[in-house]
């Protein structure tokens, strides 16, 4: 019994293996924290088109003429990042088969803070980095600065024309970050598990330690943004995610490595 006792404290005194996936969704509505359709937007649980298990989210937009507001179809992991946080982010995307590439911007991914009292653009509301579409070029940014009143300014890092995106087959989009204020941070993505950027030696966030949510969806935001007006012949958008996650290892978010 003594050997016994001894074995099972020596047990106990090993360092627990400590799960490093923070959030991991496989294509369904619930987990995420908050559901967000304007106009005649829709996010749709489906199981015809997937890229991995038995279900995927289908997110829609359809322009309106005369229409001012603008066009999220989104889902939302409020604990996307503070400021300090090192973290992987992974999602996988696909456009309709039928998608009409033109000039307009159309986000895919952002992540964004509601900064009570902040009082700038007349919104408290303010995106960090984002992700969208041009032509069939991803694109993304890193913001930093104060932006609250009375100092409304901030920075842009952008990294415009990083990949070449298709219609009609699933992508993988993996970024890693460092969210700091000053120049310790870094930003880095992944496309098609190809490493398309990276920047060290930067900051990639605001002052402040506001927490942003990480959403992914469609936001067709060239559509409220360009004037209220629509480019091209394509005013029905659809776009299909799945295995969303955040975590602290390349693995956690990547669905060809994790179960």
């Amino acid at each position: 019994m003594g050997v016994i006792k001894s074995l099972t404290v020596a047990l106990a005194a090993l360092p627990l293996s400590i799960a490093t996936q923070t959030f991991q969704n496989g294509g369904t509505k619930a987990g995420f924290d908050y559901v967000l359709t304007e106009n005649k937007g829709q996010v749709l649980e489906v199981s015809d088109i997937t890229y991995k298990g038995t279900s995927a989210l289908l997110m829609q937009q359809t322009f309106t003429p005369g229409y001012q507001g603008r066009y999220h179809s989104e889902v939302y992991h409020n604990q996307g990042y503070k400021r300090g946080d090192e973290l992987f982010y992974g999602f996988m995307f696909r456009l309709s088969s039928s998608w009409e590439f033109d000039k307009q911007s159309y986000n895919i991914a952002q992540f964004i803070a509601d900064r009570p009292g902040a009082g700038c653009d007349g919104d408290d509301w303010m995106p960090s980095s984002l992700i969208w579409l041009e032509g069939n070029q991803l694109n993304s940014r890193i913001v930093s600065g104060n932006y609250r009143q009375p100092d409304c300014s901030r920075s842009f890092t952008g990294t415009g024309n990083i990949a070449t995106v298709s219609a009609g087959v699933w992508h993988k989009v993996i970024i890693q970050a460092k969210w700091a204020s000053d120049s310790s941070g870094y930003y880095k993505m992944w496309f098609d598990n190809n490493k398309v950027y990276e920047h060290y030696n930067i900051a990639t966030t605001t002052n402040d330690d506001y927490e942003f949510a990480f959403r992914v969806g469609l936001y067709a935001n060239g559509w409220h943004d360009d004037n209220h007006s629509m480019v091209g012949n394509q005013g029905f958008r659809q776009i299909w995610y799945d295995e969303v996650a955040v975590g602290t290892t390349f693995k956690d978010v990547d669905p060809d490595q994790y179960e």
